[in-house]
C-alpha cells in the first residue's frame, strides 16, 4: 500500500470546540442535576442542559477515531509507523494522564482527609485508580483512550486488508457495544463499566467509517445547503429531526426518574443515550463545516483556539470547577441566581483553564508534559524543548466525563 497524503483538516478543531463546550455544560451542571436542585422551579432546565450535553464525551471518542483512521489508514502499518505512533502517545496523552491521575488522587487525599493512611494502603489505592481510571471522574475518558490505542494498529491492519469489511465495521461496532452492555447487564455486573473501552465501540467504529470513505462524505460537508439535490436536504433535514427526538426523550427519561421517580429498565438509558450521542456526533460534524465555511473569522478563531487548548483544558477544568464550588454559600434553588450560579462556574471552568494553558504554552516550554502536544500557534519561539503538535496527525482527544460517579473532590 502506497501511502495517502490527506489534506488537513482545521475544521476539526471547531469540533472539538463544540466537544468541550458540551462537556462544560454536563460538569458545570451535575451537582444541581442530581440530587441538589431537585425541587427547584428550573430542574425541568437544570435537567435538559445536564442530558443534552452529553454529547461531549462520546463525540471526542468518535472524533478520536475519526482523527486516527484519516491520518493513518492509507499508509503502510510499518513497524515504524506503529513505533511512531506509541511514541506519540507515551509523551502527548500517557504521560499526562499519569500526572494527573497522581495530582488528583493527592488532592482527592488530602481534602477528604485521608492523608494519615499508610504509604502501602495510599499507593495501593493510587495504583488501582490509575488502571481503571478512577482517580478522578473525568480522567476514565484519557484511559479508555489508551485502550483503543492498544487495539488501534491491530483494528488498523485488519480493516486495511479487508475492504468489505470497512462496510460492516458501524454493524460490528454496535454489535459488540451492546453485545458487552447486554451481557454485563445480567451477568457480569461490572459497576465501573463505563471506564472500558467496549462501552463506546460503536463511536470507534463510526469514526472509522467516515474516515475510510471520507472521499464520498465530505462532498456533503463541504456542500453549500443551497446546492443540495433535494434528497441530500431530506436526509440532512431528517438528521437533525432525529436527533432532536431522540435528545428530547433522553431528557424526558432521566427527569421522570430523578424528579418523579419513575425509573424503567437501565437499557432503554442505553438505548436513547446512545441513538442521541451518535446522531450528535454526526450533527457536530456537518456543523463543524458549515460554521468553518459561514460563521464570522472571529468566531471560527476562537473556536479554533478553544479546540486546539481542548486536551488540556479537559485535564485542569474539573479542579478549577471544584474551587468555585466551595463558594456556592445558601443561593437557594429556587432562585434564579442559582442558574447564574451554575453558569458562573461554566464561565470559570472554561475561562480559568484557557488562561492558565495558553500561558503555561506560551511561556513554559516543558508544559507539554503536563498537558499535551503544544498547538503549533502557541509554540514558544526556539521550539526544541516543547514539543508541538507535528506534521499532519493532530492531538486526538479532548474531552472529559459525563458521570460524577467517581471519585471526587470540593463537592
Amino acid at each position: 500500500m502506497s501511502p495517502v497524503k490527506q489534506e488537513r483538516l482545521p475544521q476539526l478543531d471547531i469540533f472539538r470546540a463544540l466537544a468541550i463546550l458540551g462537556v462544560l455544560h454536563v460538569h458545570s451542571s451535575s451537582f444541581a442535576a442530581g440530587e441538589q436542585a431537585l425541587n427547584s422551579p428550573y430542574y425541568y432546565w437544570i435537567n435538559g442542559i445536564n442530558i443534552f450535553f452529553k454529547f461531549g464525551t462520546p463525540s471526542f471518542i468518535f472524533l478520536s477515531s475519526f482523527v486516527l483512521f484519516y491520518n493513518y489508514y492509507g499508509r503502510p502499518a510499518t513497524r515504524s509507523l506503529i513505533a511512531n505512533f506509541y511514541r506519540r502517545r507515551l509523551m502527548f496523552i500517557l504521560l499526562p494522564y499519569l500526572l494527573a491521575s497522581i495530582g488528583y488522587y493527592g488532592l482527592g487525599l488530602y481534602v477528604n482527609g485521608y492523608l494519615t493512611q499508610s504509604v502501602g494502603e495510599s499507593l495501593s489505592g493510587f495504583l488501582k485508580a490509575l488502571f481503571t481510571g478512577n482517580a478522578y471522574a473525568h480522567l476514565y475518558f484519557v484511559f479508555i483512550s489508551i485502550q483503543f490505542y492498544v487495539l488501534f494498529p491491530l483494528l488498523l491492519m485488519l480493516l486495511q486488508r479487508s475492504r468489505q469489511l470497512t462496510r460492516w465495521v458501524i454493524p460490528i461496532g454496535l454489535a459488540l457495544q451492546w453485545g458487552f452492555i447486554i451481557w454485563n447487564k445480567y451477568q457480569l455486573h461490572i459497576v465501573e463499566k463505563g471506564s472500558l473501552a467496549i462501552s463506546y465501540f460503536a463511536y470507534y467504529m463510526m469514526g472509522a467509517y467516515i474516515a475510510i470513505y471520507f472521499e464520498d462524505i465530505k462532498k456533503w460537508l463541504f456542500t453549500p445547503w443551497g446546492q443540495f439535490s433535494g434528497l441530500q436536504k431530506s436526509l440532512t433535514a431528517m438528521l437533525f429531526g432525529s436527533w432532536l427526538i431522540a435528545a428530547f426523550f433522553h431528557m424526558q427519561l432521566w427527569y421522570e426518574g430523578r424528579h418523579n421517580g419513575i425509573w424503567t429498565n437501565s437499557l432503554w438509558y442505553e438505548l436513547l443515550w446512545n441513538v442521541h450521542t451518535m446522531l450528535s456526533s454526526l450533527v457536530l460534524l456537518y456543523l463543524t463545516f458549515f460554521i468553518y465555511r459561514k460563521a464570522p473569522r472571529t468566531v471560527v478563531a476562537f473556536l479554533t483556539r478553544l479546540g486546539e487548548l481542548s486536551f488540556a483544558i479537559y485535564l485542569i477544568h474539573p479542579l478549577l470547577l471544584a474551587i468555585y464550588r466551595r463558594f456556592r454559600y445558601n443561593i437557594s434553588p429556587d432562585s434564579l441566581t442559582y442558574i447564574l450560579f451554575i453558569y458562573g462556574g461554566l464561565i470559570i471552568a472554561l475561562g480559568g483553564s484557557w488562561l492558565i494553558v495558553q500561558f503555561a504554552f506560551r511561556r513554559i516550554r516543558p508544559s507539554w508534559v503536563v498537558f499535551g502536544s503544544v498547538p503549533r500557534s502557541l509554540a514558544p519561539p526556539s521550539g526544541k524543548t516543547a514539543p508541538a503538535s507535528m506534521g499532519k496527525e493532530k492531538q486526538s482527544i479532548g474531552g472529559a466525563p459525563e458521570e460524577a460517579s467517581k471519585r471526587t473532590f470540593g463537592g
